[in-house]
């Protein structure tokens, strides 16, 4: 069977295609069979205003094309000048492969896999702008 497999914890909630699902009271494990489906567990959303970082900015504007809020054909240029930016920063060879990853899953108009390659970035971020301070 394809397709992407969601395990929900009690009360977990997903956004598919712009809609919000809350799971029931108990563990539950469903499909989703549709190849183009946007979805986001809502526990990973990033809050508008916690989008105070570059990385972090650049994985809310994905987000906002996954929720429907934004519309991807606006979205990607704006996101592939973000990425190219962040290149300017994470120069090491394990976070350029990732913004290769992401940077084709954009283009490829996949933006779950985009934004879930950006956000591998966020941990690298947060070290780098503790070691500023």
């Amino acid at each position: 069977m394809a397709g992407l497999v969601l395990k929900l914890a009690p009360k977990e909630r997903v956004l598919v295609n712009g809609v919000v699902i809350e799971n029931g009271d108990r563990r539950s494990r469903f499909s989703i069979l549709t190849p183009d489906a946007n979805v986001l567990r809502l526990r990973d959303a990033i809050h508008p205003d916690e989008a105070t970082t570059p990385v972090r900015r650049v994985c809310y504007a994905a987000q906002l094309v996954l929720s429907g809020d934004l519309d991807a054909a606006q979205a990607r240029q704006q996101l592939l000048r973000r990425i190219e930016e962040l290149s300017q920063v994470f120069t090491d060879p394990d976070s350029r492969r990732v913004l290769g990853q992401a940077t084709e899953a954009l283009v490829a108009e996949q933006y779950y896999k985009c934004l879930k390659a950006l956000r591998s970035l966020l941990p690298r971020e947060e070290r780098l702008l503790a070691y500023r301070q």
